[in-house]
């Protein structure tokens, strides 16, 4: 049965590197989210501003704040994967950067698009989002057997995610 606790082994990694792994992973992932947050940005005075949202649409702040929170879930999570010895973890560590990616490639085509290509750049990030969506969910499967913490972390984001599609598809629909 997987455990969470790192296989004790003299080669296992020292308190001191997993600690650095650890805010490498923090900092990996917060990095992505700034980065994506600057078209964010940029529209949310502009076009975002004036586009029709759906009824459900949480305010800007909340966005933020969940993000932050699951950014940190999913880079726990793979901190927790990675410090595992006795498991094949490079797949998995794979997609939660692609994962990363994709979630990185999302803002830059939803809000970033929108001003060159209009409703086109929201329906082609509703096809980033599915992509990302099923990256999500193969992370989770992937993470699961290698840390069943790590899969239970990855699953907020994974619900994020669907809200996030319904709020892509109100405004592809919409505008």
């Amino acid at each position: 049965m997987p455990t969470d606790a790192p296989e004790a082994r003299p080669d296992g990694p020292s308190r001191r590197r997993q600690v650095a792994a650890l805010v490498g992973f923090l900092a990996l992932s917060w990095a992505v989210s700034f980065v994506g947050s600057l078209p964010i940005r940029t529209a949310a005075g502009g076009w975002y501003a004036l586009a029709d949202k759906a009824p459900w649409t949480p305010p800007g702040l909340m966005f933020t704040s969940v993000w932050l929170v699951l950014y940190a879930a999913m880079a726990v999570a793979a901190w927790l994967v990675w410090r595992q010895r006795r498991h094949p973890r490079r797949r998995a560590l794979r997609l939660y950067g692609l994962q990363l990616a994709l979630n990185l490639l999302w803002p830059m085509t939803f809000f970033g698009l929108y001003p060159i290509l209009g409703t086109a750049a929201l329906w082609l990030a509703l096809a980033v989002l599915a992509a990302l969506f099923l990256t999500a969910a193969l992370t989770v499967l992937r993470f699961g057997p290698i840390s069943p913490t790590a899969g239970l972390l990855m699953l907020p984001n994974v619900s994020w995610l669907v809200f996030s599609a319904s709020l892509n598809l109100y405004a592809a629909v919409s505008n």
